[in-house]
C-alpha cells in the first residue's frame, strides 16, 4: 500500500500529466464593453401614438433593435423626429431587457393635429408618381393625414419640385390648405402660377333642390379658390351631393360644367348642370360581419328611420351613434363604415353596416393629483371604471362634470383629466388633477352614476 500512496503523490505533483507551463482552464469572464454607455437595444417601442404607427416612427428614428445605443443615438433620433414637424413632443425612456443582455427603448410623442388630406393638382405627372415619391422620403408619409405645418409643407414642396425638374417641369410649387366643406380642409401642392377665381355659381335641372341651398353650399368652399375642373367637381361631390343626399337623391349627376369670365369683378361663373335622379327611401339597415355589441343594441343605439326617404345626413348621425356605443365599451379605436345596397325597382337603399372593432382597452391606473389623502380616497371610492374592466374615454370629464354638479366638495378649483394609452398592454391610464385648495365635505358623500 505504501508503494501505492507514493505513486498517487507523484501524479499530483505532475498535475495529472499537464504539459508543462499551463494551469487548469478558468471561465472566461465576459468583456467589458468598451463603451459603458451604450447597451444593446431589445426592442423598441413607442407611446402616446394614434396617427402613426409604431413602425412608421421607429423607421424615422433611425434606431435599430440589435445596436448598441445610449443617449447620443437617442438624442438624435429624438431630434429627427422632432425635425419632422409632425410631432409636438418627442421624449424617451429605457427598462432593462427581459434576459438582461440589454434593454427595452420607449418613445413618447404627441403629435402635431389636426391632420389633413392631401392632393396633387396639375403636376405634369400622375399622382401615384408623387406618392411613390414621398413614401420612399418620409416613412410617416400618408394622403390621408399630413400636419399642415410650414416646415413640413415646405419639405414636401422641396421634394416634389426636385423631383419634376428631374422630369422637365422645373415650374415654382406651392402647398395650400383648402376648404373642401363644411369644417374640412385638404392640402393642395400644385403649381404656383395664378388661376382665375371662382366668382359665381350657378345650378341648372335642380327641382328636388333648391337653388338658393345649392349656392350657399357651394359658396363657401369655392367662390374666391382657384379654378380648375377637376378641383371644382371635387367640391361638388363634397359639398353639394350631401345636400342631395339628406333628400334621398343617392344618385345625383353634376353633368356639364362650363365658364365665362365676368364683366363686372375679375373671375368666372361657373354654370353646372345637375342630373338628380329619382328619391330613395330608406330600406333595411343590418350589422354586417362581426361586432363586438349586440347587433340589436347597436341599431336601437342608431335610431334609423327605415320607410322613410333615405336621409344621409341622418343615416351618418346613426352611424355615429353606433361608434360612440362601441368605443365607449373599450374599443378606442373602432372604425364604422356603410356600404350601400340599391334597388333601382324598388326606389330603396339597404344599408350594410360593418365594423372594426380593433383591441379592447381596459382601465389601468388612476392617479389624482391637487387633494389630500381623504380627499384622493374619496376620489378613487367613488370612481367606477376598476382596474382591468373596459375603458369608456368619455368617462373622466363625465366624472368630473358629476364631481362639481354635486358639489362634493369645497373649494374645487380648476380641474382636467389626462389619458395616457398604453398600446402594448391596451391600457388606459387616467390622471385627475384638481387646480384649487379642494376638501371633502363633511356628511354623506354623492353617489356618482356608474360608467
Amino acid at each position: 500500500m505504501k508503494w501505492l500512496l507514493i505513486l498517487l503523490m507523484a501524479v499530483a505533483g505532475l498535475g495529472f500529466a499537464q504539459p508543462p507551463g499551463t494551469r487548469p482552464r478558468r471561465p472566461t469572464p465576459l468583456k467589458k464593453a468598451e463603451n459603458p454607455t451604450k447597451w444593446p437595444v431589445e426592442s423598441l417601442l413607442v407611446e402616446g401614438n394614434h396617427l402613426y404607427t409604431s413602425e412608421q416612427v421607429v423607421a424615422l428614428a433611425g434606431v435599430r433593435i440589435g445596436q448598441l445605443a445610449g443617449k447620443e443615438e437617442f438624442d438624435a433620433a429624438r431630434d429627427r423626429l422632432l425635425g419632422s414637424g409632425a410631432f409636438e413632443t418627442v421624449g424617451y425612456k429605457f427598462m432593462p431587457g427581459p434576459n438582461r443582455a440589454g434593454y427595452v427603448a420607449t418613445f413618447q410623442v404627441t403629435e402635431v393635429e389636426p391632420v389633413y388630406p392631401v392632393r396633387f393638382e396639375a403636376l405634369g405627372v400622375a399622382s401615384p408618381e408623387i406618392e411613390t415619391l414621398l413614401h420612399a422620403k418620409d416613412p410617416l408619409f400618408s394622403l390621408k393625414k399630413l400636419p399642415a405645418t410650414r416646415v413640413v409643407l415646405d419639405r414636401y414642396v422641396g421634394w416634389i419640385h426636385d423631383y419634376l425638374a428631374a422630369k422637365g417641369h422645373p415650374e415654382k410649387l406651392i402647398a395650400r390648405l383648402n376648404p373642401v366643406g363644411t369644417d374640412q380642409f385638404e392640402i393642395v401642392f400644385r403649381p404656383a402660377r395664378n388661376y382665375p377665381s371662382v366668382a359665381e355659381v350657378t345650378f341648372d335641372g335642380n327641382t328636388g333642390v333648391p337653388q338658393n341651398v345649392l349656392r350657399d353650399a357651394i359658396s363657401g368652399v369655392a367662390v374666391g379658390q382657384p379654378y380648375t375642373e377637376e378641383r371644382f367637381r371635387e367640391l361638388l361631390n363634397t359639398a353639394v351631393r350631401p345636400r342631395y343626399e339628406a333628400r334621398g337623391y343617392i344618385q345625383v349627376k353634376f353633368g356639364s360644367v362650363r365658364t365665362e369670365p365676368v364683366k363686372d369683378v375679375e373671375g368666372l361663373k361657373v354654370f353646372v348642370t345637375v342630373e338628380e335622379g329619382d328619391s330613395f327611401h330608406l330600406g333595411k339597415v343590418a350589422i354586417a360581419g362581426p361586432t363586438p355589441l349586440r347587433p340589436d343594441a347597436l341599431l336601437k343605439a342608431a335610431q334609423f328611420h327605415t320607410g322613410e326617404v333615405a336621409d344621409f345626413d341622418q343615416i351618418g348621425q346613426g352611424l355615429e351613434r353606433i361608434g360612440k356605443a362601441v368605443v365607449r365599451a373599450g374599443y378606442l379605436d373602432a372604425k364604422v363604415t356603410p356600404e350601400r345596397v340599391i334597388d333601382d325597382a324598388n326606389k330603396t337603399v339597404d344599408v350594410a353596416v360593418h365594423i372594426d372593432a380593433g383591441p379592447r382597452f381596459t382601465m389601468g391606473t388612476l392617479m389624482i393629483v391637487g387633494l389630500d389623502l381623504n380627499g384622493e380616497y374619496e376620489m378613487k371610492r367613488i370612481w367606477s371604471i376598476k382596474q382591468g374592466t373596459p375603458f369608456n374615454p368619455d368617462y373622466p370629464n363625465e366624472f368630473l362634470a358629476t364631481v362639481r354638479a354635486q358639489a362634493l366638495f369645497d373649494n374645487l378649483g380648476e380641474t382636467k383629466s389626462e389619458v395616457e394609452r398604453n398600446e402594448r398592454e391596451h391600457t388606459a391610464d387616467v390622471t385627475l388633477t384638481f387646480g384649487g385648495q379642494a376638501s371633502k365635505k363633511k356628511g354623506p358623500s354623492g353617489q356618482l352614476p356608474p360608467n
